[in-house]
């Protein structure tokens, strides 16, 4: 069975007579762990710290009834922050966009890259997606040259509407969703969604074939892809350096 955020609230105790629950984000695994200690669950999660946040003892020796294919990369938002320093060589304020209620290990991770490349951060939470505009409005006014979208449900399932409110404010946008330029955004650089799934496939069939869940380490993506929007960089004003574009996975003209 596979469940995701948008249908966790139907994830009742008809769920439980499965061999293996594939579940994504972190308020659908931890509903699981709750709800069942016996029952394997494959996660695929973007967002949390998965010791701090108690989901497993160990990435190498998980011990419950939980591993799978999660993100948990600090130096992932170093990276995004240099892409963009390479688009925009004056930048010293971002406005991040991210969601509290999951994402405190993210924009920790963030705010340490941002020290150490001398940026500025402002920090936008938000908790539902009415929120959204408000927060591309607060960057605006707080002079941010460009935006970090951090992962969480709620934003991965408002995309669309960031992409056109950065749009309207001229705001630069850069997030690990790799589908996020394809929507108007400016760049993503992320783990390949495909791989991901295709990892955790490979954990749900070990475990049909008889494997220990909690002997199964937890792994982490090793297939990173960079997308750029080169409709959306003229519509800014910018241009994208070539050396940044030959390392481009995909280039939407």
């Amino acid at each position: 069975m596979i469940v995701g955020p948008s249908n966790a609230s139907r994830a009742d105790r008809s769920a439980l007579q499965v061999d293996v629950i594939l579940a994504t984000g972190p308020r659908t695994i931890r509903s699981f762990q709750e709800a069942t200690s016996t029952i394997p669950i494959v996660g695929l999660d973007l967002e949390s710290d998965l010791v701090a946040s108690g989901f497993v003892a160990s990435l190498a020796r998980p011990e419950g009834n939980l591993t799978g294919v999660f993100l948990d990369l600090p130096e992932l938002s170093g990276k995004q922050l240099q892409l963009l320093k390479e688009t925009l060589p004056s930048l010293e304020r971002v406005g991040v966009l991210w969601e509290p209620e999951v994402g405190e290990s993210q924009l920790r991770a963030t705010e340490e890259a941002a020290r150490m490349a001398s940026v500025t951060l402002n920090t936008l939470g938000i908790r539902r997606a009415e929120e959204i505009t408000s927060a591309l409005d607060r960057a605006s006014r707080g002079r941010a040259q460009a935006m970090l979208v951090l992962t969480s449900p709620l934003i991965s399932n408002n995309l669309r509407q960031i992409a056109q409110q950065a749009q309207k404010y001229r705001m630069p946008t850069i997030s690990p969703f790799t589908m996020f330029p394809g929507m108007g955004a400016l760049m993503a650089y992320g783990p390949s969604q495909t791989e991901m799934f295709r990892l955790a496939a490979t954990y749900v069939d070990k475990i049909l074939r008889g494997a220990r869940v909690g002997q199964l380490p937890v792994e982490r993506p090793s297939k990173f892809e960079l997308v750029v929007n080169l409709k959306v960089a003229k519509a800014l004003g910018l241009t994208i350096p070539p050396s940044l574009l030959q390392r481009a996975d995909q280039v939407i003209e």
